[in-house]
């Protein structure tokens, strides 16, 4: 940090590290066998959009880019009942390593574009036999996961010792976010 940056109170924002998505697909595999649960299929990328032409060929290049792949996955943007947008990707439940990269995609070309601030997070759906659903949620800005799991859909109720005993079965395999605080609760988020 320069020396007008720390008079003035500025700082560098860390770098994402966005590789860490590609750590999921074996997590998957962990929570999938000790808690039986199992990826849906759905990951989605949250980000503050911004008006513009550069923000809107941005998003545009993101889905073209996805939607030209050999093996296109279901793409759709929606914006969410706080304003912030979400651009969900739908694969096969299979195919966990595909969604981490097509997720991993999109944060890359918005960092790239100079988006890279308005990024909170990335998220991939789980859920169980009897419907209990969970994301893993990977904060951007810090570089680390954190379980949210709803507890009901129309209510706003948290299953916290869901989310505890994912945040423990993981804790070995994915940089799992220990500031409690920092787990914000997603409501209405796209697959959960």
């Amino acid at each position: 940090m320069g020396f007008w940056s720390s008079v003035l109170g500025r700082s560098k924002q860390a770098p994402a590290k966005l590789d860490s998505l590609f750590m999921v697909p074996s997590a998957a595999v962990t929570l999938q066998t000790a808690a039986g649960l199992a990826p849906t299929g759905t990951g989605s990328v949250c980000y503050r959009a911004v008006v513009g032409a550069a923000f809107s060929q941005a998003q545009e290049e993101i889905v073209s880019l996805l939607n030209d792949a050999p093996d296109a996955p279901a793409v759709e943007v929606s914006t969410d009942s706080y304003g912030y947008t979400w651009l969900v990707v739908h694969r096969d439940p299979e195919d966990t390593a595909g969604l981490c990269t097509d997720l991993h995609a999109v944060n890359t070309i918005l960092e790239q574009q100079g988006f890279g601030s308005g990024l909170l997070c990335s998220l991939i759906s789980f859920a169980d036999a009897s419907g209990r659903r969970a994301g893993l949620v990977y904060l951007y800005k810090q570089g680390t996961f954190y379980p949210f799991a709803p507890q009901d859909t129309d209510g706003q109720r948290r299953d916290n010792l869901l989310e505890i005993q994912v945040r423990d079965t993981l804790a070995a395999e994915l940089p799992m976010e220990k500031e409690l605080s920092r787990w914000l609760a997603l409501w209405g988020a796209p697959g959960l």
